[in-house]
């Protein structure tokens, strides 16, 4: 299973995959850091997509994710999730964390993608805990794909070389 699971240092933007993840705010309508990055180069159709999805349903909540068309991104689509804020731990956060990357790749696999790309989920400005964070995305996609065909291959993309250490240190216990 590991040998579906890699760790690259970049541009979450730039990534040959077929589906990127977001990790987005509940207003859907762009932030800082990875989310901010995403909107600037998907362009202003990947905002009015959120727009309708938050007129349809309202904002997102933690732990949840919902799909979106590309914009000028050269992927098929984009996943957006709501992580949780780091709270200290004592606030359900591991169970929200484990809810978002499962709910992600259901998305994934719902809509047929082989290969997904996932930023370092809340590790940003919410605060998680990196290590705690890496374990976590690690041990849940890898329980995800070894029991499901899809998604074929997920790449964990990481702005920074600190979190990329730490990811690869857990896949390379696999």
């Amino acid at each position: 299973m590991s040998e579906r699971m890699s760790v690259i240092q970049g541009d979450i933007t730039k990534v040959a995959v077929d589906v990127i993840v977001n990790a987005a705010n509940s207003s859907l309508l762009g932030g800082g850091g990875v989310d901010g990055a995403i909107h600037r180069a998907a362009g202003p159709a990947l905002l009015a997509a959120c727009k309708r999805i938050v007129q349809q349903q309202g904002e997102c909540a933690p732990g949840h994710a919902v799909i979106t068309e590309a914009g000028n991104i050269p992927v098929k689509a984009i996943i957006h999730t709501v992580g949780p804020v780091w709270h200290g731990g004592d606030g359900d956060e591991a169970e929200l964390l484990e809810q978002t990357y499962r709910n992600c790749l259901d998305l994934a696999a719902a809509n047929g993608y082989r290969t997904i790309a996932f930023p370092a989920i809340s590790t940003g400005a919410y605060g998680y805990p990196k290590a705690l964070a890496a374990r976590i995305a690690v041990d849940v996609v890898y329980k995800y794909i070894g029991i499901r065909p899809l998604p074929e291959e997920v790449v964990f993309v990481c702005f920074d070389d600190e979190n990329a250490r730490i990811y690869q240190q857990y896949l390379d216990l696999l």
